[in-house]
């Protein structure tokens, strides 16, 4: 099967993008910057939206803004934890309205994905041994991946994870409870803290595995795909 890729950046967005149908790459580029724009618009109209870090309203519309609020408030976290994840999921969507069978969005390091091939992907978490030296092979869909780091990223983080990935049907609750996991994952305890950032995975409704690495240890629960070695 000939997949077509792209990589688009606006803004603080930057993705790539994979679909069976090129004109399924510009669908998920029109969807991410009409998305966008009707997140501004509320945020200009709704301030708090953007910067409170607790769970807000569920506002009826726009639906960017609905969707990401009903992530935080599975997760307890403020709504822009989901906004990449809940940015490639309806990108992905409108791709799948449009006649891929394959769509697949990474959004800053968020994956939400509706395949008929399996679909690899890696784990990047900064320069840390593992790095981008091992991932997932992605077999059931739809599936959301998504991965919070203390360490590594530029996201608002109150832990110290190496990397918290989370796996949901959808990107934009596996991206809120990734950053909720992650805030947990903090101390000298390193199996106690892991065991912690797992439990309150599990506690999220709809979050169906976690992976995390913290100080040279690792912990999964749940169901999470087949893990691969990726070659640099």
């Amino acid at each position: 099967m000939k997949l077509f890729k792209e990589a688009f950046r606006f803004k603080e967005t930057h993705c790539k993008i994979i679909a069976d149908k090129k004109r399924g790459i510009q669908k998920a580029i029109k969807s991410i910057k009409q998305n966008r724009k009707a997140l501004e618009e509320y945020g200009e109209a709704h301030p708090k939206f953007l910067y409170t870090l607790e769970p807000i309203s569920v506002p009826a519309e726009p639906l960017v803004a609905k969707l990401m609020a009903e992530a935080a408030e599975k997760a307890n976290v403020g709504p822009m934890a989901a906004v990449a994840g809940v940015l490639a999921d309806l990108a992905v969507k409108d791709m799948v309205a449009d006649g891929c069978e394959v769509a697949v969005v990474e959004n800053g390091g968020e994956v939400s994905a509706i395949s008929n091939v399996p679909i690899d992907v890696a784990v990047a978490a900064g320069d840390a041994p593992l790095s981008k030296r091992f991932g997932f092979r992605l077999t059931e869909f739809p599936i959301g991946v998504a991965t919070s780091s203390g360490r590594f990223s530029h996201a608002l983080s109150f832990g110290d994870a190496e990397a918290a990935t989370v796996f949901c049907r959808n990107a934009g609750l596996a991206d809120a409870a990734a950053t909720a996991v992650c805030n947990m994952v903090k101390g000298e305890d390193c199996q106690a803290t892991i065991q912690a950032g797992i439990s309150k995975a599990l506690s999220i409704q709809g979050v169906e595995g976690v992976l995390i690495i913290f100080k040279g240890f690792t912990g999964a629960a749940g169901k999470t795909p087949q893990i691969i070695k990726v070659i640099p």
